[in-house]
């Protein structure tokens, strides 16, 4: 018997590594190169890698891909600029983008060359540049500036433990920019310029009902001018009034987003649990916020489907009548995520066939 089971245990784990094995040997699907897209394309002020991969791409998330890129180059991908010549190389097994400079140009610059590609001289991308030429960025940042170093998320702990103003100049109700505000909590932090914040509501797990985390409010800055407890700052700008119990979070530099957009490298499944800049619904170019994060795998660049979730109808002909069905979930459109916590992530609605709304499905694309 002993042996028995044991024959079963190696059968078992045989089959266990067989299916791993097949599972892992699944062919990546083929690039799908976008119907128009061009042999080359010269990069200018205002592009975007989301804009310069949809002009080659069917689905602009597989940019690393047609770049061949390693990890540390998608997390880096500080490597185009203005003037730079995207070429499309078809010569291999599957096409792949190569970057270059134009050196020169002539009689020669429109003809054809070798594998159908321009003539036009490349040069390698070994260089000097002005220090004030930017790299473009993965995506505009003009929808997401105000969220990009701003606080928006505030857990339970930091509720609690965040400096807060305790006292204002002359006793008054609210400050604003130019006038002094006490603020207990600062300790030994070196922290020199200050956000001001105000929680405004719990985002809750659309299926647990509980509380994620909480939103911030940014009401305005300050500057520290004198330490001690309680310390004394100067504001030094504000967007609503400020007040006694506003809290304080020292002042983030705000990153561009740079990294290469990319599928997710595990499988994560979340829901939008917030919308900006609508009241129930939004569009393409709208922040949402997701209740996944860091701890699901969630990076900067990721790319995420969005999906109605499919309702339940009762099957009024079915042999059980009124029997319940799901019906299928709908894909819709496509976020790329811009700003990650541990339980909450912040993207920005990429393309959407239909109106974005809280309760939405997100999956990887």
């Amino acid at each position: 018997m002993k042996k028995f089971s044991t024959q079963i245990l190696a059968l078992a784990v045989s089959l266990a590594a067989t299916l791993g094995t097949i599972a892992m040997a699944q062919p990546t699907p083929p690039l799908e190169i976008a119907k128009d897209a061009p042999e080359r394309y010269i990069v200018v002020k205002g592009d975007t890698l989301w804009d310069i991969s949809g002009r080659f791409l069917q689905k602009p998330w597989r940019w690393p891909e047609i770049w061949q890129l390693n990890r540390d180059a998608i997390k880096d991908p500080h490597w185009i600029y203005p003037g730079d010549v995207v070429w499309l190389d078809r010569s291999g097994e599957s096409p792949r983008l190569r970057l270059g400079r134009k050196v020169g140009s002539g009689s020669s610059a429109g003809a054809a060359g070798g594998a159908g590609l321009p003539s036009e001289r490349l040069q390698p991308r070994v260089r000097a540049e002005k220090l004030e030429r930017e790299a473009i960025p993965t995506i505009s940042s003009t929808e997401i500036e105000a969220f990009l170093n701003r606080p928006l998320i505030v857990d339970e702990a930091g509720l609690k433990s965040h400096p807060r103003i305790v006292g204002t100049q002359e006793g008054r109700v609210h400050i604003s920019r130019g006038e002094l505000a006490y603020v207990r909590g600062v300790g030994d932090s070196t922290a020199t310029d200050w956000h001001i914040y105000r929680s405004v509501k719990p985002l809750l797990d659309p299926d647990t009902r509980q509380p994620i985390a909480w939103e911030a409010m940014f009401v305005g800055s300050a500057r520290l001018e004198r330490g001690g407890d309680p310390a004394t700052m100067r504001i030094t700008a504000n967007n609503e009034e400020i007040g006694l119990g506003d809290r304080l979070m020292p002042a983030e530099r705000a990153m561009p987003i740079n990294y290469a957009p990319r599928p997710p490298e595990r499988q994560v499944d979340g829901r939008i649990v917030s919308v900006y800049r609508g009241v129930s619904q939004v569009g393409r170019n709208s922040v949402v916020a997701l209740n996944v994060g860091k701890s699901a795998g969630v990076e900067v660049g990721n790319v995420l489907a969005i999906q109605h979730r499919g309702r339940i109808v009762a099957d009024r002909e079915a042999d059980r009548r009124g029997e319940l069905v799901k019906l299928p979930d709908e894909s819709v459109g496509h976020l790329l995520v811009f700003r990650v916590f541990d339980k909450i992530a912040y993207g920005l609605v990429m393309d959407a066939s239909q109106p974005i709304s809280v309760g939405d499905a997100v999956s990887n694309p």
